[in-house]
């Protein structure tokens, strides 16, 4: 019997535990961006602020690891990518014990937002990397694949954990459960494989700190669209010259991520070491991938964002039902991710990727059509399927592509791209999504009012006064006890509530079409992304698998 055969079995058991752990330390990163959704008007009491306290704390979770990723990859590159993952979980590990026990909010922003933060963007472009190093060409697109779709399941099933964790324990059970699990991960990493740094470059202060600034500003602008509005300023809102502060934060970060690019060209004429090489987008495999990617987080953050809600506020379901009925997207996107690469190991990227983007497409067309007034929680099931079964496919493909553009002593820096592209596209789903979502609800809320004859014209004008910046997504109980609270007559308090059933719908349908439609946009974009599977590694380190 030849060596291999005897030391296969142990390779395969070695590249099943590095796959499960950086595919857990993935669940742990996207956890925390969904999980407290649910319970932040406890977080917020028991920690002694508002829930406009907790959602900042949430908001610059995310503006931290969008503003840290790009410098995260490269000081992978620099230290190792083993020995950057091993210092990012020990920065999170940290962070979530602190918020376990915060005793007020800044001790929560402290561990919550930057020091959870910042261990994402050490850990998150070093798992890119490590799967170029520890598989094979040929099993990467499956390792990839399941680590995505650790990440989508994580910001699924995060509602569900936190409601359970919050009805029946405390909220902060969950981040005691996130140093437990880093402690596990730290104890299995020790089978993950790393190449020696060959050389160590200098580290580009002036490049991290422009492009920090300029995606953190962007990124914070982009959050803050909801509250201030998109291009006029909503009433109360800052402006200049007319136009919201939203819109002057991102003019401002990408002007500043100009400075960023331009900073990096005089690196390289001059032979000085960039934050980023940017020959790396001029390789059209690599782009094609990089704007699939962010189109995908975009639709996809932004259906995690308008599905639960419909589920939970329209139709009233709690936490826990509302993360059960999602579970179908969780396992179709599982099922596509694990057996798409292990069914047809040589099917073409490219029609992969294409039937991706046609199942979001269909999933988020579908719903928007089957939902209706007398519509029940069954009603997402089949639409979330199809969701999640093009959200496996992509995942399925879309890491390998990138990173398979480039030798794999670029993967580090690839995978700070990467995991950047994915931010600004969460984000900016996210935003557009609730965007449409309360434009929407406030025209046909108001449209309908306007319209009822048993609403005086006063009431009505009231009515389009206070709701100018927006109206609430409430549900009916919320509305209703609204209503009498104010003493509003019955007539008109029953015209109120149908009014806002109808918005609700016509709200969800709205944001959910304008999410079919990128499905559509980003199906143009498909014809960058490669037809046969890459056959060799990617430049350096193939020899070095665990699988």
């Amino acid at each position: 019997m030849s060596a291999d055969a005897v030391t296969s079995p142990a390779r395969a058991a070695a590249g099943k535990t590095v796959l499960a752990t950086l595919a857990a330390a993935q669940f742990l990163m996207a956890l925390d961006s969904s999980v407290m959704n649910v319970s932040i008007a406890t977080v917020a009491s028991d920690v002694g602020t508002t829930v406009t306290g907790i959602q900042g704390a949430i908001t610059a979770y995310t503006l931290v690891m969008a503003m840290f990723m790009v410098p995260g990859g490269k000081i992978g590159a620099m230290i190792g990518r083993k020995r950057a993952f091993m210092i990012g979980c020990v920065v999170y590990g940290c962070g979530s014990l602190t918020t376990a026990l915060a005793p007020n909010l800044t001790v929560l922003l402290l561990g919550w937002s930057l020091l959870e933060g910042l261990g994402a963007a050490l850990i998150l472009p070093a798992i890119v990397a490590l799967v170029a190093l520890n598989f094979p060409v040929e099993r990467r697109p499956a390792a990839y694949g399941l680590i995505a779709a650790s990440a989508a399941v994580a910001i699924g099933l995060g509602p569900l954990i936190g409601g359970i964790a919050t009805t029946y324990f405390s909220w902060r059970w969950v981040f005691a459960g996130e140093v437990a699990a880093v402690v596990a991960i730290l104890g299995l990493a020790r089978r993950v494989v790393d190449r020696p740094v060959e050389s160590r470059p200098r580290f580009d202060l002036i490049g991290a700190f422009l492009s920090a600034t300029g995606l953190g500003v962007f990124v914070y602008g982009v959050l803050r669209t909801s509250e201030w509005g998109w291009f006029l300023p909503k009433p109360g809102a800052p402006s200049w010259l007319g136009i919201s502060a939203s819109i002057w934060l991102m003019v401002a970060g990408v002007l500043v991520v100009w400075l960023f690019l331009l900073w990096q060209t005089r690196l390289m004429r001059g032979g000085r070491d960039p934050l980023v090489d940017l020959s790396l987008f001029a390789n059209r495999q690599l782009t094609g991938g990089l704007i699939m990617f962010f189109l995908q987080f975009l639709v996809q953050m932004g259906v995690f964002f308008v599905v639960p809600l419909y589920l939970s506020v329209a139709l009233g379901l709690s936490a826990i039902r509302t993360g059960v009925h999602i579970l179908p997207l969780s396992l179709s996107l599982l099922a596509a991710a694990a057996l798409i690469p292990r069914l047809f190991p040589h099917v073409s990227p490219r029609l992969i990727v294409r039937l991706g983007v046609l199942g979001l497409f269909a999933g988020a067309l579908s719903l928007t059509a089957a939902l209706d007034a007398d519509s029940s929680a069954a009603v997402v099931t089949i639409p979330l399927l199809l969701i999640g079964l093009g959200m496996g496919a992509l995942a399925s493909q879309l890491g390998a592509v990138t990173v398979s553009a480039v030798p794999d002593s670029r993967s580090a820096e690839v995978g700070g791209i990467q995991n950047t592209v994915t931010n600004l596209g969460s984000s900016i789903g996210t935003a557009l999504a609730g965007s449409i979502l309360i434009g929407t609800l406030t025209t046909s809320f108001l449209t309908t009012i306007e319209k009822n004859p048993a609403v005086p014209a006063s009431v009505s004008a009231q009515a389009s006064t206070k709701l100018a910046a927006g109206a609430p997504f409430l549900s009916d109980a919320q509305l209703s006890a609204a209503l009498n609270e104010a003493n509003v007559p019955p007539q008109q308090a029953e015209a109120a509530l149908q009014a806002n059933s109808s918005a609700r719908l016509d709200a969800v349908r709205a944001a959910l079409a304008l999410l079919a439609l990128i499905a559509l946009v980003a199906f143009c974009f498909t014809g960058r992304i490669p037809k046969r599977q890459p056959e060799g590694a990617g430049g350096d380190g193939a020899g070095e698998s665990n699988a």
